[in-house]
């Protein structure tokens, strides 16, 4: 049985059974942060978000939080906390029965096979495994000359730069000064790469980082995290987990990896049942 859930507490218990699970923890709920933002705050706001709990004989046997964007017919995993193959069966009809046509992500840890064969089953796209890693030792004193921060006259020359296969793309973070940061390298007044760094969240992400290819082994890549990391009380980032040359960049710049946070990406285009 599925049912709407709108205490928080009604739903700690289990969710603490779930603590360092290396196959079914959430990367989601990693830290206090990501427990509010994705969990607590959520429940606040039925408007946009749907908390289900899957039930067996009374007892609870998974739950689940989604943001629900109507207009835009999208729908994104922000908890997913099941050990039972039936519960996924169980939430993914759900799914299929009152969003078909919707668009939906998923984050969730790489060990978690059932919800993996759940969407392979339904032709999910899977992007690469990333591997969690949280700011330790901020890098020392670093010349950062070189890296500006973005001011529109640049936006011409950042946008047509910027990463164009996710949903931040240069001109909707541009678009997001309350939510974002970017810092840009400069190489003769070219922009030769950036960083975008979210500014409003306890540990901020480094949302995405890149300097030409042209321009690279040249320092810019340390110096925009330097940049980045001037006055942050707590950064995290997500990194490809078999970009073993990024994670050195990282890792040098004071970053370490943190255990069970690692996530793989699906994305689905939801069916209706037949």
């Amino acid at each position: 049985m599925i049912q709407r859930m709108t205490s928080v507490g009604e739903c700690l218990d289990f969710m603490g059974t779930f603590y360092e699970d290396p196959q079914f923890s959430d990367p989601m709920l990693s830290d206090k942060e990501q427990f509010q933002r994705n969990f607590a705050r959520a429940m606040e706001k039925p408007e946009t978000h749907c908390t289900w709990g899957i039930f067996r004989d009374g007892k609870m046997i998974g739950l689940f939080t989604f943001l629900v964007l109507q207009e835009e017919k999208y729908l994104e995993m922000l908890v997913g906390l099941c050990r039972d193959r039936e519960g996924y069966r169980e939430i993914f009809e759900y799914l299929e029965g009152h969003y078909p046509g919707y668009d939906a992500d998923f984050v969730f840890n790489p060990g978690n096979y059932l919800l993996k064969s759940a969407l392979q089953k339904r032709g999910a796209a899977f992007e690469p495994e990333q591997q969690k890693m949280v700011l330790e030792n901020p890098i020392p004193a670093e010349d950062t000359s070189g890296v500006e921060a973005y001011t529109p006259q640049y936006a011409r020359q950042y946008f047509a730069i910027h990463n164009q296969d996710m949903y931040w793309t240069g001109e909707k973070v541009a678009a997001a000064p309350e939510r974002f940061r970017t810092y840009l390298a400069l190489h003769d007044g070219k922009v030769v790469g950036y960083l975008d760094v979210t500014c409003c969240f306890a540990e901020n992400e480094i949302y995405d980082l890149l300097v030409l290819p042209e321009y690279r082994r040249m320092g810019y890549g340390r110096k925009l995290l330097a940049k980045a990391e001037n006055g942050q009380k707590g950064m995290m980032l997500l990194v490809d987990a078999d970009n073993e040359p990024a994670i050195r960049l990282y890792q040098k710049a004071g970053f370490v990896k943190k255990p069970y946070a690692n996530s793989l990406t699906a994305h689905w285009k939801v069916q209706s049942i037949i």
